[in-house]
């Protein structure tokens, strides 16, 4: 039986956090850099887990440290937070045009398949696939299936980035969100219908949920006339079209999986 978490796996690999904040010092140093250098235009990258657990629904960017954050990633929270503070810091200090975004959960082309490690959609599009390789009668989804979860596609997200370097100049983060949101269990049986996975999934429900809801606010950007254009059955289709045409990272199947 297939084993996935869809919500919380970072209980058990805290320590990649660890490794994420590293990362994110490399960021400071480059942002750094690019002050020294003096580039005219930055584009921090933040994350949506950078708000508070239970923070107001839709989330707006003024949410910022108005919380205590999801335990089971405060670290790389706290990183993103770091980062776009400094952006802050410079703009403020040295009239530096470095700007924020915070997208919302993302999927797409080129990700992460870890079978331990990945988010939740690569994770489900791996296990699934896996699970009819092998003729697996059940996939096992860790919690209730009852969070309410956001996803963007990256491609979307690439647009935004260029539309807001050309459009956006302020010291406050901007979130970058589809607007759509859908309970894990739904996205579950979208994610199965795409890889054609015909097996039932269950939920694990001594697993926890994580976050009970995270719909960011993107009112914002919408305002300054940006908009996604991927749908999610589409998104999924092409990635999961990238997946099998070998593009990504971690794409080694498990032993149990077999064509």
């Amino acid at each position: 039986m297939h084993r996935l978490q869809a919500s919380a796996a970072k209980h058990q690999h805290l320590e990649a956090q660890s490794e994420d904040g590293a990362k994110e010092k490399t960021e400071y140093c480059s942002l750094s850099h690019t002050h020294t250098l003096l580039f005219q235009r930055l584009l921090f990258l933040g994350s949506s887990c950078i708000y508070p657990k239970h923070a107001e629904q839709p989330i707006g960017e003024d949410q910022l440290l108005r919380g205590p954050l999801e335990p089971t990633n405060e670290w790389y929270a706290i990183a993103k937070i770091a980062g776009l503070k400094m952006c802050q810091a410079y703009r403020r200090q040295y009239g530096d045009d470095f700007i924020s975004a915070m997208p919302t959960n993302l999927y797409g082309k080129g990700d992460n398949y870890h079978p331990d490690h990945s988010h939740v959609p690569a994770a489900l599009i791996r296990r699934f696939h896996e699970a009819k390789l092998a003729g697996a009668p059940t996939v096992t989804v860790w919690g209730t299936g009852t969070p309410l979860r956001e996803f963007l596609n990256v491609d979307d997200l690439a647009d935004a980035c260029a539309f807001l370097l050309k459009r956006y100049s302020q010291d406050m983060p901007i979130n970058v969100g589809s607007g759509d949101e859908l309970s894990i269990a739904d996205f579950a049986a979208l994610v199965a219908e795409v890889v054609g996975y015909r097996g039932e999934f269950v939920f694990d429900i001594s697993r926890p949920d994580g976050t009970p809801r995270k719909l960011l606010d993107s009112s914002r950007i919408r305002e300054l006339g940006w908009r996604p254009q991927i749908s999610m059955r589409a998104g999924l289709a092409a990635a999961y079209d990238d997946f099998l045409r070998g593009y990504g990272r971690n794409l080694a199947l498990s032993p149990n999986a077999s064509n």
